[in-house]
């Protein structure tokens, strides 16, 4: 037989022919091939089809799948894929970090801090765990795609609400018990750079603070403001900067259970005595936690208004109802407004400008209001609800006075 490659004419006139019915079985890439790591890595090349224009088109609502019943299409399924676990038999040195836990879950300055735990035990060697100490209840289910070898979860109620003394006890008898070769804080006002400070003066150590590189010898912080970089000699304790490292993506891990051999102890001089109730219009959009956002499709803003107050939201808005006189140019979310990092967004009757959509990109849960099934906000939310924004903020609002009178009489 000839080792002559013959051309086949009429595959490569299909494959230029973008018309032609069997053109996408021709010259279609391979959508998802498995890595090294044992991971499925898509090739982007390969998302979409190529319309009857020439144009490349990605099919974000599966028109194309299959139709289900009641004439519906049903949407594609992800794989799940089970990402490769890392056992830790025999702990040689453990890597502490305490995790802020804002709401009870990982933030991602939380994972990033722990990345850079990882990123020291690569460096290091032998085996080493991270250990995360949370105190009070939690809510995160995410603990071993996070990166935690092992997790010592501090439980009661003393330490729930703010309670430093206590919590720097327990870390304190962490340090006697495991004796960590570092210890990791999130640099950040929701409690670890307070906490990572007085644990500093417990154990005796000189902490760096906002440290955005590290390895064992040195490590390099911002000061003068962010304006300028200081470097030393890296200290058994860090309060790290967000986006630290990179964190864990391609490995599961154990997550087993460790405790203390003595309850703490400690004489508490610091009560906490609660919340105090905020205006969530006195809140920064950008430090705002949960965001009501109003656009072209709102009509009734008194409506609006009296949801954001029923929430205990903070009021946002598109560009479109800035430009119409309904909200304050504060008030405005996007690119050209406010960059927002709310852990809950919610937009009611934005259609999801890429300007507006830029603005929203670090929040972890959006939820769209809107009549457009396919209007880009639709697109870019993890829920949507569709329909007359009236209708469902009307919904919402009698839900939620319902939902606080039934605590109120359990209460009693």
């Amino acid at each position: 037989m000839s080792d002559i490659i013959r051309r086949d004419p009429r595959a490569e006139w299909i494959a230029r022919n973008r018309l032609h019915p069997l053109h996408a079985a021709m010259s279609a890439p391979v959508a998802e091939t498995r890595g090294p790591s044992g991971l499925i890595r898509k090739n982007p090349h390969a998302v979409g089809f190529i319309g009857p224009n020439g144009i490349k088109r990605i099919d974000r609502m599966n028109a194309s799948g299959p139709v289900g019943l009641g004439g519906r299409r049903s949407a594609s399924v992800a794989k799940e894929v089970e990402l490769p676990l890392h056992r830790v038999a025999q702990v040689d040195y453990y890597i502490a970090v305490v995790p802020d836990m804002v709401g009870g879950r990982l933030s991602g300055h939380d994972r990033d801090v722990i990345g850079q735990a990882h990123a020291l035990i690569r460096e290091i060697g032998g085996a080493g765990a991270v250990l995360a100490i949370v105190f009070g209840e939690h809510r995160e289910e995410a603990f071993d795609t996070a990166g935690v070898d092992r997790l010592l979860q501090l439980e009661g109620a003393q330490y729930e609400g703010y309670a430093p003394e206590l919590r720097v006890a327990a870390l304190a008898q962490v340090e006697q018990c495991f004796s960590p070769r570092y210890w990791l804080l999130p640099d950040s006002i929701a409690g670890g750079f307070e906490l990572g400070r007085r644990l500093a003066a417990r154990i005796g150590e000189r902490p760096a603070t906002s440290v955005w590189q590290a390895d064992s010898a040195r490590c390099t912080g911002r000061g003068a403001g962010g304006t300028s970089d200081i470097a030393r000699d890296t200290p058994r304790l860090l309060l790290l900067a967000e986006e630290c490292a990179a964190p864990v993506d391609e490995t599961r891990h154990e997550v087993l259970p460790l405790t203390l051999d003595e309850p703490v102890s400690c004489r508490v001089q610091i009560e906490d005595c609660g919340l105090v109730a905020v205006d969530p219009n006195a809140i920064s959009l950008a430090e705002a936690e949960f965001i009501l956002s109003a656009g072209n499709g709102v009509h009734d803003w008194d409506q609006f208004h009296r949801a954001a107050e029923v929430l205990g939201a903070t009021e946002g808005a598109s560009r479109v109802a800035v430009d119409d006189g309904h909200m304050p140019r504060s008030r405005q979310v996007g690119a050209t407004g406010t960059w927002v990092t709310a852990r809950v967004y919610l937009a009611v009757g934005i259609s999801g400008a890429i300007q507006h959509l830029q603005g929203i990109g670090q929040c972890e849960k959006v939820v769209a209001i809107n009549t457009d099934i396919g209007c880009d906000m639709v697109k870019r939310a993890a829920l949507s609800v569709i329909g007359d924004s009236e209708e469902v903020l009307a919904e919402l609002i009698r839900l939620v006075q319902a939902y606080r009178l039934e605590e109120v009489d359990h209460a009693a």
